[in-house]
């Protein structure tokens, strides 16, 4: 049965992101009211950034939405900014996304679609039919080959059918959120959240979208067999204890 989103808290986890976040908060808003929601809570978490993406951020405004601004000071991380996030999101309906473009605004409103018509977790996918990606600059071929290498060896190690692993592209109902806390340190945290939300029966969708290269700013992935070793590893890692979770029952 379809029910109608009336109101959406959207997310930003950023560091370093001046030079997106305006235009990133301004076509966010835009794309969500052109498909009928008025009620837009619009929240960026900063990891206090140098470049002061918190201070641009906090003087924006962009009706109809609401913009606020959550600078934290300590203990800085990925997983650690969206979980703050969605303590203080104000809505039902939760939707995050990276800030610096590759991850298009104008597809959120085919995420809450799909809410709408009964899914509890829709991803936008790089990895499923009509997907894809594009990478450039420094490293961008490594990135786009590791990236994939990474997420077909999640793939393949736990559940097949899901396809985007490595997505962190989402809009999530609150009681998701509440039943299943984000865990884990960096990009490992949405393989860890996807597979126990399969895994407990939500109803989950993928819908395709074509990732493009960031607009400004340099990416926090890394350009390096060793940066990449030291983010994959935390993936692979988050992948045995599913699996040892899986086996125990837990």
């Amino acid at each position: 049965m379809s029910e109608k989103i009336t109101s959406v808290t959207i997310i930003m986890p950023t560091f370093n992101e001046a030079g997106n976040i305006a235009d990133l908060i301004c076509e966010s808003v835009a794309s969500v009211h052109d498909a009928g929601i008025e009620d837009i809570e619009i929240l960026v978490v900063d990891d206090d950034s140098p470049d002061h993406t918190w201070e641009i951020a906090s003087t924006l405004t962009c009706e109809p939405a609401t913009v606020r601004v959550i600078r934290r000071m300590s203990e800085h991380g990925l997983t650690k900014s969206l979980r703050d996030g969605i303590s203080q999101a104000r809505h039902d309906v939760v939707v995050w996304l990276d800030c610096d473009f590759s991850h298009p605004p104008q597809r959120i409103p085919q995420l809450l679609y799909m809410l709408e018509q009964g899914f509890d977790i829709a991803v936008n996918s790089r990895y499923t039919i009509g997907g894809g990606e594009e990478r450039e600059g420094k490293g961008g071929f490594l990135q786009l080959v590791l990236s994939r290498i990474l997420n077909w060896s999640v793939r393949f190690l736990l559940y097949p059918a899901f396809s985007d692993y490595t997505s962190g592209f989402v809009a999530v109902r609150r009681h998701v959120l509440d039943a299943l806390p984000l865990r884990g340190d960096y990009g490992e945290y949405f393989v860890d959240f996807i597979f126990r939300a399969l895994r407990s029966k939500y109803r989950v969708c993928e819908l395709p979208y074509w990732a493009a290269p960031r607009r400004s700013g340099e990416s926090k992935t890394g350009s390096s067999l060793w940066q990449y070793w030291r983010r994959g590893r935390k993936y692979l890692w988050t992948v045995l204890r599913l699996r040892l979770e899986t086996f125990r029952g837990g």
